[in-house]
């Protein structure tokens, strides 16, 4: 177990082992298979790891990296093995993932009351479920939450909030399709103050992720917000899905310029042998990673925690056998 046991109990740490299953079972046995029989570290061994790393999404500059390093560190120790190479590769990945000094479990007392999420992303990476997710596991730990469907380009988009709504047992504040997105997230941060919610949840419109009129849109929604809270809003978190690879890299890239995203949600990492780009992303971009999704089911998005993510990872025999 890290060190965050209060966000990591023996279930969520199940749920995590399973939930990255393919990428262990893909990128990680590429790296045992890279370091196989090998006694010491020379230059095959670190091209093979190269190519597992990039294999995996991991991105060329941050591969680069982390084999820049290892060798730093093979020509200080000219015997360094590859059993010494497995702790060394550990250590480097987990001093690359970016997260929240302290990170935060549903049940810790949030820093502002009611603390205002705002969530963007494309269209197709999960937004809405984790939206429904979030409410979920902060209603369980004992709080209010309130949710805002600001995105009225999709009639879809805000029937499926209003269904997670309904599901989870939350309230919501909506409008007819086409209505100003700024005037809903008005309302619904009215709302939350009159209601006293501990959690204000809004979604935005998750068109193509390189449309300017999206990204003033997203900056309208906010100004609007601070009119009533100014200090708001208290975490924009942006969704990218995982099993996308290299273009969630274009997405981050595009919203990170737009809009002052603070956290990330990373989802649908059960899917995909490509769970290195997340190794990417906070490489690139050092942004927190906040939130793993890792399952179908609502306990599935996990907080995110470097060092259990990286135990996950490494530990092939024990949690695959």
């Amino acid at each position: 177990m890290g060190i965050f046991n209060k966000i990591f109990g023996k279930k969520e740490k199940e749920t995590l082992d399973q939930g990255l299953q393919k990428t262990r079972e893909g990128f990680f046995a590429k790296i045992t298979k890279a370091i196989a029989g090998k006694g010491t570290v020379d230059e095959e061994v670190l091209d093979n790891l190269e190519e597992a790393l990039v294999s995996a999404d991991v991105g060329i500059d941050t591969t680069i990296a982390i084999i820049k390093n290892i060798e730093a560190r093979v020509s200080k120790d000219k015997y360094l093995g590859t059993g010494e190479l497995n702790k060394i590769l550990q250590q480097e990945i987990e001093s690359i993932l970016t997260q929240p000094e302290s990170p935060i479990a549903f049940e810790s007392d949030l820093p502002k009351k009611p603390y205002v999420i705002l969530v963007v992303g494309v269209n197709g990476v999960g937004k809405t479920t984790t939206i429904g997710k979030l409410a979920y596991n902060f209603k369980k730990a004992g709080k209010s939450v309130l949710l805002g469907a600001a995105d009225t380009f999709r009639a879809a988009a805000v029937d499926q909030l209003t269904i997670w709504s309904e599901r989870v047992g939350v309230p919501i504040v909506k409008q007819a399709m086409g209505s100003d997105p700024g005037a809903v997230a008005f309302d619904t941060i009215q709302s939350g103050i009159s209601k006293g919610s501990d959690v204000i949840i809004i979604d935005t419109a998750g068109r193509l992720h390189n449309k300017a009129h999206l990204m003033e849109e997203l900056a309208k929604i906010s100004r609007v917000i601070k009119k009533i809270m100014p200090d708001a809003p208290h975490e924009v978190l942006l969704v990218l899905d995982g099993s996308t690879g290299q273009n969630a890299l274009e997405q981050a890239k595009h919203f990170t310029t737009a809009t002052q995203v603070s956290a990330l949600a990373i989802t649908k990492l059960d899917g995909t042998a490509k769970g290195g780009v997340v190794l990417a992303i906070a490489s690139q971009f050092k942004i927190p990673v906040k939130y793993i999704g890792v399952g179908e089911k609502m306990e599935d998005l996990l907080v995110f925690d470097k060092h259990e993510f990286v135990d996950s990872l490494f530990n092939l025999e024990r949690k695959d056998q």
